[in-house]
C-alpha cells in the first residue's frame, strides 16, 4: 500500500548516516518545523534522498513559532551541516504549517527559511504534503504532531477538506508526566522508547480517545473509508489500531510516519520559480 512512501523513508534514513555526494544540477530542500522535532530533507535533481538531519526542539507550540530565534538557528545550523557534507551550497526551500495556520503563522515560518538563507519555493499544510508520498486518492491523512492534529481529506485525488486541531503528543507527554510525577522532558524522553510503549498504553489511551473523537468531528460532513496517520505522534506503537476501534475507520500507517512530512514537502520545493 506504501511502497513508494516506504522506499523513500527508507532512503531518506540511510542518508542521514550516509549523504550520497554526488553532483547535482539542484538541491531541493524540505523543512518540517514540529513541536517536538524539526527535520529537513534534502533532495537531488530527480527528487531522490542525498542528505537529512533532525533535531528534537521546542521551538513551535500548538503549530505556533513560540523561539523564532531559537528556531533560526536550528534550521541555520542544519543547513550549514549539510552543506558541509554535501560541498555545495543548499539554495531553494519548502516549509508546511499546520492545515489552516497560514495566515497566524505562515508569514513566521517563510520567515524563518528565508532568514537561514533559503529562497523559499512552496509553502503548503502538512497533511497535503505528506500526500506528495502517500498518492491517497480517496481518503483523509491524518497528521498527528506534537502539538496539533491536522487532517486533509482527498477525494479522486484533490483535497476536499483541511482542517487541524491542538491535540498531539505534546498532550501524551503531559499526561505521562502527571501520572509518572516526572519531569516533561523525561516524559518526552521516555515516550519515544518504544519499549515503554506497552507499558504506557493505558496512561495514553485517554489522548488517543481524544484524538479519535477530533477526527470523527472532522469527518462528520466529509465521510471517507480510510484514514493514513502520518507525524511523529503517530509513530505511537498500535494507535492505528486504536484509531480504527473508536472511529470505525479503517486506519493505516507508513512503516516510519516520522519523515513522510518532510519528504513531502521537499517533494514540493521547485528549484526554479518562486511562489
Amino acid at each position: 500500500m506504501f511502497k513508494y512512501c516506504d522506499s523513500l523513508v527508507n532512503q531518506f534514513e540511510k542518508v542521514i548516516e550516509h549523504p550520497i555526494i554526488q553532483k547535482s544540477s539542484v538541491y531541493y530542500t524540505g523543512i518540517d518545523l514540529g513541536t517536538a522535532c524539526v527535520v529537513m530533507a534534502v533532495l537531488n535533481e530527480n527528487y531522490e534522498p542525498v542528505a537529512g538531519v533532525y533535531k528534537y526542539a521546542d521551538v513551535v507550540r500548538d503549530g505556533m513559532v513560540v523561539d523564532y530565534l531559537g528556531a533560526i538557528k536550528i534550521v541555520r545550523e542544519m543547513k550549514e551541516k549539510i552543506e558541509k557534507k554535501l560541498g555545495t551550497k543548499l539554495v531553494y526551500a519548502a516549509a508546511a504549517l499546520p492545515p489552516g495556520m497560514e495566515d497566524l503563522d505562515g508569514g513566521a515560518v517563510r520567515n524563518i527559511v528565508e532568514a537561514a538563507d533559503f529562497e523559499v519555493t512552496a509553502m503548503l499544510d502538512e497533511p497535503t504534503a505528506a500526500n506528495k508520498l502517500l498518492k491517497l486518492s480517496d481518503g483523509a491523512i491524518v497528521d498527528i504532531g506534537g502539538g496539533t492534529t491536522g487532517i486533509s481529506v482527498f477525494k479522486n485525488g484533490q483535497v476536499e477538506m483541511i482542517d487541524d486541531e491542538p491535540t498531539g503528543g505534546t498532550h501524551f507527554s503531559l499526561v505521562l508526566a502527571g501520572s509518572y510525577q516526572m519531569k516533561y522532558e523525561e516524559a518526552e524522553e521516555y515516550k519515544r522508547n518504544f519499549s515503554h510503549h506497552k507499558e504506557i498504553y493505558p496512561v495514553v489511551k485517554p489522548v488517543m480517545e481524544k484524538l479519535a473523537v477530533i477526527i470523527t468531528d472532522m469527518l462528520k460532513d466529509h465521510p471517507v473509508e480510510r484514514l493514513v496517520l502520518v507525524g511523529g505522534s503517530s509513530c505511537f506503537t498500535g494507535i492505528e489500531k486504536t484509531i480504527e476501534e473508536l472511529t470505525g475507520i479503517s486506519t493505516y500507517k507508513p512503516n516510519n510516519p516520522l519523515f513522510v512530512t518532510p519528504l513531502g514537502i521537499a517533494l514540493s520545493c521547485k528549484g526554479d520559480v518562486c511562489l
